[in-house]
């Protein structure tokens, strides 16, 4: 018996390139491979015990190394459970990569990961998926907030999302106003400076990406944020607020709260769970 438990679990947590009918029951939390569209990402995994789930899938924010993006969505899945009031949902954790990438083109891998919940998590862990959240922290945020100019979920809950600006944000680096970082530096390796092609950086920046929301939308943001988040938040809401192809848009801010605001604050909680709750 005890063989059999092992092996079974050992199936779940191998991925399956066939999709092949995987039975699934009693909760558990694994990490799995997953590939769509020819894209690989690896994915933790929270499931309940029961088989027919709605699903949050959540995205962390920015790591020095690829060497962390594991710890860093579990830490993610942890957070969001803990302020999720539901004890019935799947919660999938997206490992990103970031490092040796340009800014933003790890989109492949955060889409890749909501068709698979889309359309393969069913046949290959045996459950049935019934509706789809989404949720990012940070860059986590950038990434979900672009993931609803693409694909319709039932929502999506965006904390200090950004980078808002890269213009901005590099040109700081490259003032010597703040202290250089591998995204900055990986873009300006690729475009020159944000002299040379301004362009090149606006185009990956989340202001580029206020249009077009196919999904309901909270975005959370604290009000005690980093200055490089706040200098250009208001554009950013305005921008959004002004978008007349967006399904609805929903702002909370947090006074006294930070880049962290939905997990330290019991307003935005609230928020964020009634949010869920509600579509």
């Amino acid at each position: 018996m005890r063989l059999l438990i092992f092996f079974s679990f050992l199936l779940l947590s191998c991925n399956n390139d066939d999709a092949t009918t995987q039975q699934s029951s009693g909760a558990y939390r694994i990490t799995k491979a997953i590939t769509y569209n020819n894209i690989d990402v690896n994915v933790i995994i929270d499931k309940p015990d029961i088989n027919e789930v709605d699903v949050l899938i959540t995205y962390h924010g920015t790591v020095q190394s690829d060497s962390n993006i594991l710890p860093a969505a579990e830490n993610t899945l942890n957070q969001f459970k803990n302020i999720l009031s539901r004890q019935d949902m799947m919660i999938v954790s997206v490992a990103h990569p970031q490092r040796n990438i340009l800014f933003g083109d790890n989109i492949n891998q955060a889409e890749a990961a909501l068709l698979w919940v889309k359309h393969r998590a069913n046949q290959e862990l045996g459950i049935t998926v019934k509706k789809i959240f989404l949720a990012g922290h940070s860059q986590g945020g950038y990434l979900v907030t672009r993931l609803n100019t693409m694909h319709q979920t039932n929502g999506v809950i965006a904390n200090a999302p950004g980078p808002l600006n890269l213009v901005f944000r590099c040109q700081l680096e490259e003032n010597g106003q703040t202290p250089s970082s591998y995204v900055c530096d990986n873009l300006r390796n690729e475009y020159g400076n944000t002299v040379t092609d301004s362009n090149a950086y606006y185009q990956r920046s989340l202001l580029n990406f206020t249009n077009g929301f196919k999904s309901d939308i909270l975005f959370v943001q604290g009000l005690d944020d980093m200055a490089i988040q706040m200098y250009s938040w208001p554009t950013f809401k305005q921008e959004v607020m002004n978008c007349t192809n967006c399904l609805s848009r929903q702002f909370v801010e947090i006074s006294g709260a930070g880049h962290g605001a939905l997990f330290e604050s019991q307003t935005a909680k609230n928020e964020f769970n009634n949010f869920i709750n509600n579509h």
